[in-house]
């Protein structure tokens, strides 16, 4: 069975935009099922309706603007990133395509339980996609709401899972493709502070908790990357060291050269599989 897994990352997501979007262009489809976190499931969404673009403006205009991100609103008590208007407006402006959304291959996306620090996992359909599209996105502190629904409230599935590779084999994955958000050569520091983390997420403990274990659990993940277990093969799409999009980037010129490095990387991904300039399974730079 082939997953496709994608990282989110906020504002780094826009890698994946290309990459996915290059994916749309040559119909390449070669998965039973996809898996995405964040800023990743948002980006699957554009992919399997087939909407060529449909991510990159969701990033580079709607991520972009006031009112979505806004420190002043911050400052004074209110979201930095209102996520709940994001997915709303993404609808009103760029309309999804639900008949090739939902007749497509199945998506998962992945939340935070508030109760229990864990992640949970939904596939996504017509009825919860406004509601797990919101949860999965609602990053801790910077996203007041609550988002609730399926008899639980959650937070952003980064928190808990932020590559959910483990789950995608869980699930009965032996080829898994990862689109990643750093390069692959990152590695995710130890949380620093964690007593202000305590402090801020005083009425979420297992959040807290969560978060000061989310280096270990993300690089667990790139660990299981790097050496999955035996019979299972594992493809990494992963920008280069130069890519310099950050977690809330807002400047365009540099969001767009991080697309066009998706773009790039998932065209040479595709050459890959498909055995072009030479490249094969046995000889596949993308393959661990």
């Amino acid at each position: 069975m082939k997953a496709l897994v994608v990282e989110g990352g906020a504002m780094r997501g826009i890698f994946a935009a290309g990459v996915l979007d290059r994916f749309i262009e040559e119909d390449y489809y070669e998965f039973d099922f996809a898996i995405g976190v964040s800023a990743g499931a948002s980006n699957l969404v554009g992919y399997l309706s087939k909407q060529h673009g449909r991510s990159q403006k969701v990033i580079c205009e709607l991520a972009t603007d006031r009112a979505f991100f806004n420190p002043k609103r911050f400052v004074k008590g209110g979201n930095l990133v209102d996520v709940k208007w994001l997915v709303a407006e993404s609808n009103k402006r760029f309309p999804l395509d639900d008949a090739t959304l939902f007749s497509n291959l199945p998506l998962i996306a992945t939340a935070t339980n508030i109760e229990t620090g864990n992640a949970e996992y939904y596939q996504v359909n017509k009825e919860n996609i406004t509601a797990v599209l919101e949860a999965t996105s609602a990053l801790p502190i910077a996203y007041k709401a609550t988002p609730c629904f399926s008899g639980g409230c959650y937070t952003d599935g980064g928190v808990a899972d932020s590559i959910p590779v483990i789950e995608a084999y869980r699930q009965g994955a032996n080829e898994i493709t990862v689109i990643l958000s750093h390069p692959l050569s990152y590695e995710m520091p130890p949380m620093r502070h964690s007593w202000l983390m305590d402090k801020l997420l005083a009425k979420q403990p297992m959040i807290a908790k969560a978060m000061a274990q989310r280096a270990s659990r993300y690089n667990q993940s790139l660990e299981f990357i790097r050496n999955p277990p035996t019979g299972v093969t594992v493809r990494v799409i992963a920008p280069d060291d130069t890519f310099n999009v950050k977690r809330l980037t807002m400047n365009h010129n540099v969001l767009m050269r991080g697309y066009e490095m998706g773009t790039k990387e998932g065209a040479q991904h595709i050459a890959s599989r498909e055995g072009r300039f030479g490249l094969t399974k046995e000889n596949c730079h993308f393959c661990f």
